[in-house]
């Protein structure tokens, strides 16, 4: 079913300016100028109270660093979530939390609307999630200044699915991990460079050779760079042997 509205994505961080420049460029900017997409950025601080408008405390318990507090973060969700008719899938941008890939950001890009959490610091106070019905969501095993990184890249990677965004929407079909395989090698003109030449079926013009070439490029980069990915694809019962180059069709 076609999207009737745009999406709308908030992000709520401590550091909305860092957004800006990013969302200005390339699909996403592309995505907002055709009406695909609405991104709006709030402070945290505007629900944090003082003369330092501190979102931040020392941890209970002891121990290094700062922990953000609970109420700015439920109150500014709270105000933000009536901010549209829509309710928001509300997101924490989180180590601890489920790991970021391609099927995720699929089902992401389903929602109406999402409404992104970015944390600091050593952390988030645990009741937060509780009170907020937040999710956490990591973009890797490493460890990062703050959520604001990975709330670009979930923003970047959910417009790429937003029907419309990309002018050519085979290509996001055909992108590494669309299909549970890494992409297969690119290339392009000179057909030969310092002595290296592209695959000759690439330049046969049989539609049906590149496509089997491709694939079987795409299952031997995935085999040998990332078996996990394979063993999985594999398991599915899709390629689980490995192909034999003398199969591949000869350019004409």
């Amino acid at each position: 079913m076609p999207r009737l509205l745009p999406m709308r994505v908030d992000i709520l961080s401590l550091l909305p300016g860092m957004f800006g420049e990013v969302f200005d460029h390339g699909i996403v900017r592309r995505a907002r100028q055709a009406g695909l997409l609405q991104i709006e950025t709030h402070a945290l601080t505007g629900w944090t109270e003082g003369r330092f408008q501190r979102a931040d405390d020392a941890p209970y318990g002891g121990g290094p660093g700062m922990v953000m507090r609970v109420e700015p973060l439920v109150e500014a969700v709270e105000a933000i979530s009536g901010l549209d008719a829509a309710k928001p899938r509300v997101v924490l941008l989180s180590p601890r939390g489920r790991q970021l890939d391609q099927s995720v950001v699929a089902e992401l890009a389903r929602e109406p609307r999402l409404l992104l959490v970015a944390g600091r610091y050593e952390g988030v106070d645990e009741r937060f999630a509780a009170l907020s019905g937040a999710e956490e969501l990591s973009v890797g095993d490493y460890v990062l200044s703050g959520g604001e990184i990975p709330v670009m890249v979930v923003v970047d990677a959910v417009t790429r699915l937003i029907p419309g965004a990309v002018g050519d929407s085979e290509s996001v079909v055909r992108e590494s991990f669309a299909t549970g395989l890494l992409e297969h090698a690119q290339y392009t003109r000179p057909p030969v460079f310092r002595g290296r030449e592209v695959p000759p079926v690439l330049l046969s013009g049989n539609h049906e050779a590149v496509r089997r070439f491709r694939l079987e490029e795409s299952v031997e980069v995935t085999r040998n760079r990332r078996p996990d990915l394979f063993s999985t694809f594999a398991g599915h019962g899709a390629a689980a042997s490995k192909p034999n180059p003398s199969t591949k069709e000869k350019p004409s």
